[in-house]
């Protein structure tokens, strides 16, 4: 691997590095994200904050929100895999927007990234909602990825109200018993009339473990044939693509 750029800030040291076609962000240590543009999906976490997309309705995903941008792996997804008219990026670290736009190819007409804190900005927040929410705060400690918050009911209510009546939140946890221990939480914030559709998706390779909360029903197998659909450009990608894991998340 080659370090093309990185910088030194306080306590934490940043890299954006190439492998091959691929170009990773670091942050002390931490592997965030990885982009590369022949194989959209790479078998990594952010592959499951783009996967649950698929279980909407064909042409259904618009207008989608990121709270927590790294270095921008999943926005590529969206705006190369789908047809989305916005992408807004909510990203309290100056140096991961910069690293975003000047190496993971954010310069885009339909993507907006803001240099705020996304809890603050989901409070403050009056503009048009979206189809999708995508929440993944984390930071570091001792040169591991943890969650900024826990997922609360609170923290449920006010994410609800930034999403369409029909649309989908996604949320990375650090692992399945994370996801689990919200069960109450979700269920208390659910808005009235709204489905409880919930799936646990991870990898074979990653701790992780990314929550979908649907407003529809849906069926893991036409997500699957759906993601051949969207990689059809991108045959050799496919394989890897498959790897993930899905499951429905029962209250108890």
């Amino acid at each position: 691997m080659a370090v093309i750029w990185e910088q030194q800030q306080g306590d934490d040291h940043y890299e954006v590095r190439t492998a091959g076609r691929s170009v990773r962000l670091y942050k002390s240590g931490v592997f965030h994200t990885q982009w590369n543009e022949n194989r959209p999906l790479s078998g990594g976490v952010w592959d499951l904050l783009f996967l649950p997309a698929l279980f909407m309705p064909e042409g259904s995903v618009r207008r989608v929100l990121v709270l927590g941008v790294g270095g921008g792996a999943v926005i590529r997804q969206f705006t190369t895999l789908l047809s989305v008219d916005k992408v807004v990026g909510i990203e309290l670290d100056p140096l991961h927007l910069h690293v975003a736009h000047e190496y993971f190819g954010l310069q885009l007409p339909n993507v907006e990234l803001i240099e705020a804190n996304a809890i603050e900005w989901v409070k403050a927040y009056k503009g048009p909602k979206f189809d999708i929410v995508i929440e993944d705060l984390f930071t570091e400690q001792a040169g591991e990825p943890v969650r900024v918050m826990e997922a609360t009911e609170s923290w449920f209510r006010q994410l609800h109200k930034l999403l369409k009546p029909n649309g989908s939140l996604i949320i990375n946890f650090e692992e399945p018993a994370q996801l689990r221990a919200t069960n109450k939480a979700y269920l208390n914030s659910l808005p009235s009339g709204r489905a409880d559709s919930r799936f646990a998706f991870s990898l074979p390779t990653y701790g992780n473990c990314v929550g979908a909360f649907l407003s529809i029903e849906a069926d893991p197998e036409n997500l699957r044939k759906r993601l051949d659909q969207v990689l059809a450009g991108y045959p050799s990608n496919r394989a890897t693509a498959q790897k993930f894991r899905v499951r429905r998340v029962h209250d108890k």
